[in-house]
């Protein structure tokens, strides 16, 4: 298993299992099979309605961020080595990033509502933002392939920090250090010349035990976590809610291709099951206090659709400006700069510990797919930026 054919079966091949190749024979089947076993696995794509920045377009929020930053390239901010040297751009860049900020998408409440009707046996997630615990999903029930926000510790004595105080840091921009040796404290997140986490190889026989795979929001282009759907036994459904049809899914006869974005297909996975009303309510739960809609008794009557659609407008608008700055600002540097030696990918790579390359390492990843371990929808803004400045 894991090395299927690329070739995409005809709508009209007869599945095995399934009534029909649709998402409402899949629902059926999950209702008439009472299916319990089912794993999840996901990626960025879930997570962009919520509101974190996409890193695809150069004018993004984020993307400002690691020009402003001015790190030799946009890897460096999570590589293990220059970490080491510069924690500030990370912590930077956290600040923006850190649990808390963002609400929860619907697919993130999906997620939860599988687990709370007693059918999720693992979800497995390639994003750090937590934002599947926030919907209400148990830590145990999640697989951060490449580490989250959720916990933090020394890099040099691996000693825990406590999460008040890690918060008050990310909150400040401020650098945390160990209380025991006063080494440098990170989030548990995957850096270049990390391995991953042992959790991700200890669970990934899990996909073939499954009796249902969900595939949501995701290139999978990155390994070792795009081989996981290929470990699905034949005859197991396994149904791709994306943009694009991506990893060979759609190649079984039983595989359900959903393509869009994956709140809508999410909502109507939901109305097949019958679970629309469910999931709605759970989602409105994860409402920010400070969100339209969320207020208390004292806070007045909310405003209306046109007032928040304007307050919207008004946002991106002075984003923009502030964006198309940056960028500009940062080009003059980078055209100042072309003759300066930097610190290159080859060169962190060499300071990464060569224990780790050991194929769950990211130490020796170069390329416009590079930093994907982390935000895999950098991959296009990184290109974008090689070519505009080769060196």
């Amino acid at each position: 298993m894991g090395n299927e054919s690329s070739t995409v079966v005809d709508e009209e091949t007869i599945p095995s299992v399934l009534e029909k190749r649709t998402i409402e024979a899949v629902a059926n089947y999950i209702l008439e099979k009472d299916v319990r076993r089912i794993v999840v696995m996901v990626g960025a794509g879930i997570s962009t309605s919520a509101g974190i920045p996409d890193f695809r377009s150069p004018d993004t929020g984020i993307y400002s961020n690691l020009a402003y930053l001015d790190l030799p390239d946009p890897e460096a901010v999570f590589d293990i080595g220059f970490f080491r040297e510069n924690p500030k751009p990370f912590y930077t860049l956290a600040r923006e990033l850190a649990p808390g900020r963002y609400r929860p998408t619907i697919a993130h409440s999906f997620i939860r509502l599988l687990y709370e009707k007693g059918r999720l046996l693992k979800h497995f997630s390639q994003n750090i933002d937590c934002l599947e615990r926030l919907a209400g999903v148990p830590g145990e029930m999640i697989v951060e392939a490449h580490g989250s926000f959720a916990t933090q510790r020394c890099i040099d004595c691996k000693a825990a920090y406590p999460d008040d105080r890690m918060k008050a840091a990310v909150d400040k921009g401020e650098v945390p250090h160990c209380p025991q040796c006063n080494g440098l404290v990170k989030p548990d997140i995957v850096f270049f010349g990390e391995a991953l986490p042992s959790d991700f190889f200890d669970s990934r026989d899990l996909p073939e035990q499954a009796d249902l795979c969900i595939v949501m929001g995701t290139s999978l282009t990155v390994q070792p976590f795009a081989s996981l759907p290929g470990f699905c036994r034949d005859g197991v459904p396994r149904v791709l809610i994306n943009m694009e049809r991506v990893g060979g899914l759609g190649s079984r006869p039983d595989d359900v291709l959903v393509l869009g974005d994956c709140d809508t297909g999410v909502r109507r996975f939901a109305r097949a099951l019958g679970w629309e009303e469910e999931l709605e309510a759970l989602w409105e739960t994860t409402k920010l206090p400070e969100e339209p809609g969320a207020q208390t008794a004292e806070d007045g009557p909310s405003r209306t659709r046109e007032e928040q659609l304007q307050e919207e407008v008004e946002r991106l608008t002075n984003e923009v400006d502030r964006t198309l700055g940056i960028s500009q600002a940062y080009e003059q540097r980078v055209r100042q700069q072309l003759g300066s030696p930097v610190v290159g990918k080859a060169d962190r790579a060499d300071r990464a510990d060569p224990a780790n390359n050991n194929g769950s390492s990211h130490a020796g990843e170069t390329g416009t797919e590079g930093l994907a371990h982390v935000f895999p929808h950098l991959a296009q803004a990184t290109k974008k930026l090689s070519l505009e400045n080769p060196k």
